[in-house]
């Protein structure tokens, strides 16, 4: 396992493949090995970069401690470390709403880049129906920094798989290697949540990526995200969407061939 002492944060990585580098962003609770599925089929064609982002898995800092902007920092710093600018970046969940900072703030590092909904809530609040829809999501977020505040980790990732991300009845259905990670990472979602940055931007700046970025979305997720890649899909000013058949909010681990078809024919266009 190779390692860079990033930010004053040793971050773990895997290398595989050859071609055009594309560095894998992993989201809230989870650490790189969830991208194991669709790793073998995107070496055929790059470079594939997967790390642990600070704080998980085998990578250092307080779990509670940093904030998304240490975490654009930390991969902007990482493909510098690895000379592997400009990278694509393909990213799940939270690790998308660092990856389109990463694209506004350090546009000479991103190529092109491909984010499985984001959950920045925030875009969501500029209209009453989008407000009504965020306000119900940070309810359940409430509920689940609850948990984590009186150090219930195990019940927090439950109630945060079934009543946020995946739907009721899901958390059983995990496999335990699965449950255990998630458990093992529960304090991460709570410094995410101690974040007033983690989940919002600023569509102004957003407007300024330039980046070509595919949207994906898949037809079984929480309904909460449409709207939210409705909001980017009209802000960004080179973006386009996909909609996954049969997925949810991890294609990557439940449709592994799709996901890699999908992405993989994106990131080896040569023009937006």
């Amino acid at each position: 396992m190779p390692t860079e002492t990033i930010n004053g944060t040793t971050l773990a990585y895997d290398t595989a493949g050859e071609g055009h580098a594309l560095v894998l962003v992993h989201g809230s609770w989870m650490v790189r090995q969830t991208w194991r599925l669709v790793v073998p089929g995107l070496t055929r064609s790059f470079r594939v970069v997967s790390y642990d982002r600070r704080g998980h898995g085998e990578s250092d800092a307080q779990p509670e401690a940093g904030t998304i902007h240490d975490d654009v920092a930390d991969i902007a710093a990482l493909v510098e470390a690895l000379d592997i600018a400009p990278a694509h970046v393909v990213a799940n969940s939270y690790g998308a709403c660092i990856a389109l900072r990463l694209g506004v703030e350090h546009p000479d590092i991103v190529a092109r880049m491909v984010c499985h909904e984001p959950p920045l809530l925030g875009v969501l609040e500029g209209s009453p129906d989008g407000k009504r829809v965020a306000e119900e999501v940070w309810r359940k977020f409430g509920e689940v920094r609850q948990r984590l505040e009186r150090g219930d980790d195990a019940d927090g990732a439950q109630h945060f798989v079934e009543r946020v991300a995946l739907g009721p009845g899901m958390w059983a259905q995990l496999p335990r290697e699965m449950q255990n990670v998630a458990v093992r990472n529960a304090p991460t979602f709570l410094g995410e949540l101690r974040d007033s940055d983690a989940f919002r931007v600023d569509l102004d700046l957003l407007k300024q990526l330039a980046a070509p970025v595919l949207l994906i979305q898949g037809d079984q997720s929480p309904a909460f995200f449409a709207p939210i890649i409705e909001v980017l899909a009209g802000t960004l000013a080179n973006a386009r969407r996909h909609l996954m058949p049969g997925a949810g909010h991890a294609p990557h681990m439940t449709h592994p061939d799709d996901y890699v078809s999908v992405v993989g024919d994106f990131l080896m266009e040569q023009h937006p």
